[in-house]
């Protein structure tokens, strides 16, 4: 998405009316729906000015394209800088991070800086680390990039960085050879290094060419881990991504029984969390560590072990992916690293007899380093203990080390964070400004019947096998013992599917024949799709715009709220908020699996109705 987009000529001009800060205010609140603060205004303010001195040269045409705030396609991030344009053979676009840096300290992590921040000294990406990821995201999202000959070159600018011997220091060198940086001094060296890609102007709407250009399907986690075991490099990690990344490998790699380290690392709905672990993974085992990925559903595991079982032993995949349940009996310290995705799931003890101690404990025991991807938001069930107090808790009590970093960065539903936030805003789980869809890349629609959205999924399911449908557990599962019974039929509709068979285990969401049955939230949570449908029961219900859950609508054997008519009984108040949350929480999930979109039926209508409203809503 382009926010502002000019020649050189009008943006000097916009520059000497002392008014680009609000120019750019307007542009963004126009297409986005959202304002800055006074501090990011003031920081357009200063650094496009010295963008515009650095322009300031008659060899740099003034029909090249300036674009400011560009926001990359299925990432929430966006490019601070661009100016396109040709060197006379090929279609040129100069990305220019711009920073307004004092000072910043070297850290013993591979491409990581620590600066200060308006909230203090903080851990962040090297610029030159951040516009090469930048570039590396648009070649590997965006067609036209590739077929059209569009060449990127990026590079970072510090106008207000005197030299020094830290973000120049050749630990970093890796990265300011790809993305070359300039300090204060270096103006005219920026110059130069534009001059030598933007000979002339911007006589094809390459900015736009690429805005409007086709995105390709992102790389799914499972359909890359084979090639990431074989230690290529198959997802590009950006700013917070590279912190938590090189954090828990420095961690991991230095902790020991007699330094035991922990790391929580918040993060919701596709901010990597699933990218950074499996990543973590093959980077520690490469070092020799002995390391595992530990979840509580056995979906992911079983997606990425089908995924690699095709070029590894299987026996040598079991001991990559375990349940988290594994460790009752596992002597303490037993692995250097376990990797724990989707954290929020785990359970204080485990399995339908409730046996061992406690899973948190459990593994902080076995382990010198313990990482936890944890999304609170995400607790779908009343079993669900993984909380970020109880892991510290439990921590302290055993002398263990606690570090805590956050994932924000959005690459789930086409990185719209607008999205996430109109959804948590729509179900009534917290209130955001985002009232409405306008202006966000996000196929949402709310269908008139479920066969509407069996037969739009269908379609999708077409293009590449990453379309499903899924529902909330208001159906018994008849088909579980008879397998010619439907579980889930609209009489009054052309409508009757099963839901997901056992046979696929937990690789429904990626078998070529399982589009014909319906998952739940077991057999999503942890992976993605391009495109969801999602079935709404009556657990929910809309009355009078209030969002309200029903939970007698589920059926008698969903276990994620067993024993919550006890749990009303002895609690009342604070029961009423859990089973509340947990009911809304399984929608949220369910609803921001897709990545490219999401279609709803509700089979109250009110409901419905209440969502096409939401829909419908403008500015």
């Amino acid at each position: 998405m382009i926010i502002y987009h000019s020649t050189k000529e009008k943006f000097s001009c916009d520059i000497l009316s002392n008014d680009i800060d609000n120019i750019i205010q307007h542009a963004l609140v126009e297409r986005t729906g959202k304002r800055v603060g006074e501090a990011e205004l003031n920081s357009f303010r200063n650094s496009l000015s010295y963008m515009d001195k650095v322009l300031h040269d008659g060899e740099i045409p003034a029909d090249c394209g300036i674009s400011i705030e560009y926001h990359i396609p299925q990432t929430s991030k966006r490019v601070d800088f661009i100016i396109s344009g040709s060197d006379g053979n090929t279609d040129n676009v100069v990305i220019v991070e711009l920073k307004q840096w004092k000072t910043a300290e070297i850290t013993d992590r591979d491409g990581v800086v620590r600066t200060r921040f308006k909230q203090g000294m903080k851990d962040t990406a090297h610029p030159s680390y951040q516009a090469w990821s930048y570039a590396a995201l648009l070649n590997g999202f965006n067609e036209a990039i590739a077929e059209e000959n569009i060449n990127l070159h990026p590079c970072a600018y510090l106008h207000n960085y005197a030299d020094d011997n830290c973000i120049r220091n050749d630990f970093y060198q890796g990265y300011i050879d790809k993305a070359p940086l300039f300090l204060k001094h270096d103006a005219l060296k920026l110059r130069e290094f534009i001059k030598k890609y933007i000979k002339t102007g911007d006589r094809s709407d390459i900015l736009f060419r690429i805005d409007n250009g086709k995105i390709r399907p992102s790389k799914s986690l499972a359909d890359a881990l084979s090639n990431m075991i074989k230690g290529n490099t198959e997802f590009y990690m950006i700013n917070d991504q590279k912190v938590v990344f090189e954090t828990a490998k420095k961690l991991a790699l230095n902790s020991s029984e007699s330094n035991k380290n922990v790391l929580i690392v918040e993060g919701g709905p596709g901010t990597g969390k699933s990218v950074v672990a499996i990543n973590l993974l093959v980077q520690l085992i490469k070092t020799g560590q002995f390391a595992q990925y530990v979840t509580k559903t056995s979906a992911p595991r079983d997606v990425y072990f089908e995924k690699l079982s095709r070029d590894k032993k299987k026996i040598e995949l079991k001991q990559l992916f375990v349940g988290s349940g594994s460790f009752m009996q596992t002597p303490a310290n037993s692995f250097n690293t376990l990797i724990v995705d989707e954290a929020h799931r785990l359970t204080e003890k485990t399995g339908f007899y409730r046996m061992g101690n406690n899973q948190v404990e459990e593994i902080l025991d076995a382990a010198h380093c313990s990482i936890f991807f944890i999304d609170e938001n995400q607790r779908v069930s009343l079993e669900d203990y993984g909380e970020i107090a109880v892991i510290e808790e439990f921590a302290n009590k055993k002398g263990i080390n606690v570090h805590r970093l956050a994932l924000e960065s959005q690459f789930r539903c086409n990185g719209s964070d607008g999205y996430l936030a109109w959804l948590d805003n729509t179900l009534q789980i917290r209130e955001t400004a985002n009232t409405t869809l306008d202006g966000l890349d996000y196929d949402f629609r709310v269908m008139d019947s479920p066969d509407q959205l069996r037969d739009l999924i269908y379609e999708r399911n077409k293009i590449n096998n990453k379309a499903r449908i899924v529902a909330g557990y208001c159906w018994p599962w008849a088909s579980k013992k008879k397998s010619d019974a439907f579980d889930i039929i609209f009489d009054e509709y052309d409508f009757k599917m099963r839901w997901n068979m056992t046979a696929y285990a937990g690789a429904w969401i990626i078998d070529p024949n399982s589009v014909t049955e319906i998952g739940c939230i077991h057999t999503a949570q942890g992976l993605e799709a391009d495109y969801i449908g999602v079935i709404i029961g009556n657990d929910l219900l809309v009355r009078d715009g209030e969002v309200l859950v029903q939970p007698t609508a589920r059926d008698k054997d969903d276990r994620t709220i067993l024993g919550y008519k006890k749990l009303l009984k002895e609690n009342p108040i604070e029961g009423k908020e859990l089973i509340k949350a947990i009911i809304k929480n399984t929608y949220r999930t369910l609803m921001t699996r897709g990545m490219k979109g999401c279609y709803i039926y509700c089979t109250d209508a009110e409901t419905n109705a209440f969502f096409k409203k939401q829909l419908e809503a403008k500015q």
